[in-house]
């Protein structure tokens, strides 16, 4: 009798545990699923916010240019025009943000730099330990009783 209750109870521990795994795993993968549906969408924002400055620096940058080339027309002085040197590039750096390939050759860059420069990713003084973190709790803890 104790060995068949006994089993029923091991064959229901190890049910349960497969449960737990099973639940562990669903709820990582809905929290990777969150992640990275945030990640989109924070990138989308920021494409959006580049797209929307690139329209009023846009307009900007026609007028200035248009200024600036008529006030050196009409005073003969071509010093005039050296403004429009680094809005160009304002100019061509945020329309590559929002319209162009930026981000696609950003990303390249960074999956370079993950797998041949790993050295220059890690933090100072290493990963942050348990260990580490209660010498910092000990050590604050006995700055305030101290006082």
């Amino acid at each position: 009798m104790g060995f068949i209750f006994s089993k029923s109870m091991n064959e229901n521990m190890k049910n349960q545990q497969e449960f737990m795994v099973m639940h562990a795993r669903l709820q990582l993968e809905r929290q990777l699923t969150m992640q990275n549906e945030m990640r989109e969408r924070q990138m989308a924002m920021q494409i959006a916010w580049s797209r929307e400055f690139l329209k009023y620096f846009g307009t900007f940058f026609g007028i200035a240019t248009i200024s600036l080339t008529a006030g050196a027309i009409k005073r003969k002085r071509p010093a005039f025009l050296v403004p429009i040197v680094p809005l160009s590039f304002i100019f061509t750096y945020q329309y590559d943000l929002g319209y162009g390939t930026l981000l696609q050759r950003m990303k390249s860059e960074a999956e370079d730099i993950l797998e041949t420069e790993r050295t220059k990713l890690e933090p100072p003084k290493g990963l942050i330990t348990f260990e580490s973190l209660e010498k910092a709790r000990r050590e604050q803890s006995k700055f305030f009783s101290d006082k």
